[in-house]
């Protein structure tokens, strides 16, 4: 069991949530959701024109902004495709699933092999676990031992109200995709062969851009490529930021727990493919983000007091405001100033922006 979050309810894993809810969504939710490779043609339409027209040179300078906004919305809707496809939920041939995967992804040149390992198997069966988790942020200790995990939360993370800790939105996914290709050998995520395959990926995808960037020109490609890709970075770092690290720490694998959604405008939900459904998408990975709102229904039917759901802006304010180093499970801790945030769950007091939680623990009584 992991250690206490405040609520009189046991932690679970994963699994004996889906075996109580499964019997009550419907049969169709568990199966591929095909219609959802519609966005494929129209993300890869957008940015084809989008980047024609700006190598036309025809695009008025006041519109170039507009333009590279939309093509940014675009990388970044192939991602949340990317993601959903790869879990199995759009199809079901790993062929045509890798295929997808790798075409998504090239916006961040991020290797689908390396995602499956990384994102499917070591987070979703790790979440936030402490020293096995790649997408955690480090304890106390790590953060002690390791210099580099010090520079990296220290002076590029987000957190402690630092305006230079933005910089994680901006490039913060391209950031983390490089670190754990470059780990993911020693680490064990992948087999040699399939980490030199991942490595053969990634450079493909460099190649591209590479030739991208002679090909466009410096103007062309900053507006067709390099802003788009800021844009996007942005995009998807705002719901991975917000996913698990207002959350806390657990060894027992619980997405009511460890996992936090996020509630943003119906738009927004569809251009993500419902991305922000986070404790849901813990729950059921393999199934297609379409069905969960209801999931959602069932959880807080269930679990009203455990089920964590904020607003998007809440969540990130939440986040640029507290500190990413995990002092104990349930507590962050800014090892500059010594300042106390509570997890999500800690003392029934999540770290709401406006709600001053500085100071609330200890970190000698810890």
């Amino acid at each position: 069991m992991s250690s206490s979050t405040g609520s009189s309810t046991r932690s679970r894993s994963a699994g004996e949530y889906v075996r109580e809810l499964r019997p009550y969504l419907p049969v169709e939710a568990f199966e591929p959701a095909h219609s959802r490779l519609w966005w494929l043609p129209l993300h890869l339409a957008v940015i084809t024109l989008g980047t024609l027209w700006i190598a036309s040179n025809a695009v008025p300078l006041w519109l170039l902004p507009l333009v590279s906004l939309t093509l940014g919305a675009s990388f970044a809707g192939l991602v949340f495709l990317g993601h959903e496809t790869l879990h199995g939920a759009v199809v079901r041939d790993k062929r045509v699933r890798y295929l997808v995967g790798f075409v998504t992804f090239l916006p961040f040149a991020v290797s689908p092999r390396l995602w499956t390992a990384w994102h499917n198997r070591v987070h979703h069966g790790n979440a936030n676990h402490a020293g096995v988790d790649p997408d955690a942020y480090p304890t106390l200790a790590e953060h002690r031992a390791d210099l580099g995990v010090r520079i990296s939360t220290d002076w590029f993370g987000i957190g402690r109200r630092r305006l230079y800790g933005l910089v994680s939105l901006f490039i913060g996914f391209a950031v983390q995709s490089a670190h754990v290709l470059a780990v993911a050998g020693r680490r064990g995520y992948l087999k040699p062969r399939e980490h030199r395959l991942a490595v053969l990926e990634t450079a493909l995808g460099a190649a591209l851009w590479l030739g991208l960037a002679f090909a466009l020109g410096p103007t062309g490609f900053f507006f067709a490529c390099f802003v788009p890709w800021i844009v996007a970075n942005t995009a998807v770092m705002a719901f991975i930021l917000t996913n698990h690290s207002l959350s806390p720490l657990t060894d027992e694998n619980d997405p009511l727990e460890n996992s936090l959604t996020v509630t943003v405008p119906r738009w927004v939900d569809v251009w993500t493919l419902n991305f922000g459904a986070h404790v849901e998408h813990h729950l059921f990975p393999w199934m297609s983000s379409r069905y969960a709102p209801a999931v959602t229904r069932l959880v807080q039917e269930r679990w009203p007091e455990r089920y964590q759901s904020l607003p998007l802006v809440t969540a990130l304010r939440a986040v640029h405001r507290s500190a990413r180093v995990y002092l104990n499970p349930t507590t962050l801790f800014d090892p500059k100033t010594g300042e106390c945030f509570p997890t999500l769950g800690a003392h029934n007091t999540p770290p709401r922006p406006g709600n001053d939680t500085r100071g609330s623990t200890s970190p000698h009584a810890a």
